[in-house]
């Protein structure tokens, strides 16, 4: 439902408006939802405020959990999963106190967006989360945004590539070796990627990266390689004479902007162990597809073991 929703008079919409787009939502988040949908009485708001905050002897008012409440309740919950880890012997799964105090509602955004924007084809879907499309966004929300949803999809975009690109500068620091079409280009931008080290704190800052050409790297765990992207030789893109970000969910093998590393080689080899695994129960023509898809994924671990080459072999 659209908060913010108005009729044709232009009159706001206490109870909202159905939405064109879908919510886009991880499992737990589904299951907990599907939770709350059988806790409250049918048609009645997820965080129905009589349901979850009702007094002995009386009842919740009218409308969903007030800000307050929900601040408190996130807090009891931070103590109850802190005091659980404890109880359990998991101190890797206590939660540290906040330096910058409690977590609150509005400190949620930032958080989905991290996780998201960390995933192959996350921007898109985060996009989708907030109900916009960054290229039609309305000024009005960004302006009320924490910092406007715009800005915080270009922070998390170039936070995300940085942290790509650091790993891989340590890696061929450490002697990794690196193949594929686009390793020279790979190496030069993990090179490059010193210089902006600490330096994502702004919108602004965060838009200067990204339009930096030569440090569009994105890792891609999904299809087992990274794309150094270049818009004119993407396939991703083949159909497309418009400037645009890559689609890591439509990786092209005959792509001129794959690059991997020694840390893809042995990942190549496990997800075509496992297809192997899986072809073995399966009827043959399933097996078969499986079988041809692990063959692909052997081929591209030893192409990286016989073209690799380390940053001072790379010209």
């Amino acid at each position: 439902m659209y908060k913010t929703a108005l009729d044709e008079h232009g009159n706001h919409l206490s109870h909202g408006t159905p939405r064109e787009a879908p919510w886009v939502a991880i499992a737990p988040a589904t299951r907990a939802i599907r939770l709350l949908e059988r806790i409250v009485p049918d048609g009645a708001l997820l965080f129905d405020s009589t349901t979850h905050n009702a007094t002995i002897g009386g009842r919740g008012r009218q409308g969903s959990l007030g800000l307050k409440t929900m601040r408190g309740r996130i807090e009891d919950f931070v103590a109850f999963a802190s005091h659980t880890a404890t109880a359990l012997h998991r101190p890797g799964e206590i939660i540290p106190a906040d330096p910058h105090g409690a977590v609150g509602t509005a400190r949620f955004r930032r958080t989905l967006a991290w996780h998201i924007a960390r995933r192959p084809g996350g921007l898109v879907a985060l996009a989708i989360q907030y109900g916009h499309l960054r290229t039609a966004i309305s000024g009005g929300y960004a302006s009320r945004g924490r910092d406007g949803i715009d800005d915080l999809l270009d922070v998390e975009t170039a936070r995300a590539t940085m942290e790509t690109l650091t790993t891989l500068h340590e890696d061929l620091t450490s002697g990794a070796g690196i193949s594929g079409p686009a390793a020279r280009r790979a190496v030069h931008a993990a090179t490059r990627a010193a210089t902006f080290t600490g330096q994502i704190n702004t919108a602004k800052q965060a838009r200067d990266l990204l339009a930096n050409h030569h440090l569009t790297v994105y890792d891609n765990p999904n299809t087992l390689l990274m794309c150094v992207y270049k818009a004119d030789t993407a396939l991703c893109h083949h159909t497309s004479h418009q400037p645009s970000p890559p689609r890591l969910d439509h990786c092209m093998p005959a792509c001129a902007n794959i690059a991997r590393t020694d840390n893809h080689a042995p990942q190549l080899r496990e997800a075509a162990h496992q297809l192997e695994q899986r072809a073995s129960h399966l009827p043959t023509p399933l097996a078969e597809r499986l079988r041809l898809n692990a063959t692909k994924l052997h081929a591209h671990a030893k192409r990286h073991h016989d073209q690799r080459t380390t940053p001072e072999t790379t010209p």
